[in-house]
């Protein structure tokens, strides 16, 4: 008989207990998450991206609870301590399966809204959340602007340039790209890094407190998933087909956004700037001396864009 819910979180909160590591019942997970801050301070998710973890965010904390923020970095699924409730759940990386967490997440720890912040799957699972449920997104930071997939033009080509770029996702469209992830993980992440953040000098001890993340039982079976249906060539989980339905119509943002570039992040080369159109609340958009692992090569500068947004819900609050 599969344990329950809350015995499953239950046991992961104790197994992590000297790591202050949480764990909360969220939809389809037992998601594991750092909390920082004041219980009472205003509520920011800063979300993750692949193939990285919450440490990308340890600075960025700092800095917001400094200014009152509570500030909740989950593991998302596939990493990290993050479990899912059941085996007998598909294990989907698909958007909004990713957006969706975030969500349950917010109802597991009985938050009505909160600033989301994110790059990568962080990025994209924020701007999801805050497209399907403008409601509980107060405001949004989100990397590389709009990454909302549109999967029917993922089906066909991009200039040679931009393939080339992604030539992992390439890879594991194939069970061959399957087997590279699940054997060589550390080496091939750690050339993710490093190719798309090319003047950040990461050491040993950075990549690998994060690189544990990656030992993740579903770690590999969510990121092939993940990418195989971003392109179209896999099926997604059902119960996500009315949201993967509502996405494809491309919702545009309406909440407050402040939206980042990397200078170089060669993931996004010239920017996306020519996105703004997508957002039809205040918004803003900076362009920071890094690389595609924004928060943790530039700290200070996406801590900011978060107190940003937040002085713009504030101004808002007292017109």
């Amino acid at each position: 008989m599969p344990l329950p819910a809350a015995r499953i979180c239950a046991d992961l909160s104790e197994e992590n207990r000297e790591r202050n590591v949480k764990t909360a019942s969220a939809g389809a997970l037992a998601m594991s998450y750092l909390e920082d801050g004041p219980a009472g301070g205003w509520p920011v998710i800063l979300a993750h991206g692949f193939p990285f973890d919450v440490h990308a965010y340890d600075e960025v904390a700092a800095l917001l609870t400094a200014r009152g923020a509570r500030v909740i970095r989950p593991w998302l699924r596939g990493f990290g301590p993050t479990r899912f409730l059941s085996a007998a759940t598909q294990r989907s990386g698909q958007q909004a399966a990713l957006g969706s967490d975030l969500l349950a997440l917010l109802d597991a720890l009985h938050l009505e809204t909160a600033i989301f912040a994110g790059y990568d799957w962080g990025g994209l699972a924020s701007c999801v959340a805050t497209a399907l449920w403008p409601g509980r997104v107060a405001g949004l930071v989100s990397m590389a602007s709009y990454v909302v997939i549109d999967i029917s033009r993922q089906e066909r080509a991009f200039t040679p340039a931009k393939e080339h770029a992604v030539w992992y996702q390439h890879l594991f469209q194939t069970e061959r790209g399957r087997q590279c992830l699940a054997r060589y993980r550390r080496e091939l992440c750690r050339m993710l890094w490093q190719q798309w953040s090319p003047y950040w000098q990461f050491d040993e001890a950075t990549f690998e407190q994060t690189a544990a993340s990656f030992d993740n039982p579903d770690f590999v079976d969510v990121v092939i998933h993940a990418y195989r249906h971003s392109f179209g060539l896999a099926a997604g989980d059902p119960a996500y087909q009315e949201l993967e339905d509502r996405l494809s119509r491309r919702p545009k943002i309406t909440v407050p956004s402040m939206t980042l570039d990397g200078l170089s992040d060669t993931l996004k080369p010239g920017g996306t700037a020519d996105q703004a159109a997508m957002f039809t609340g205040r918004h803003e958009h900076r362009v920071i001396d890094a690389g595609h692992n924004l928060p943790q090569e530039a700290p200070a500068a996406f801590a900011d864009a978060v107190l940003t947004v937040r002085q713009w819900l504030h101004a808002d609050e007292h017109d």
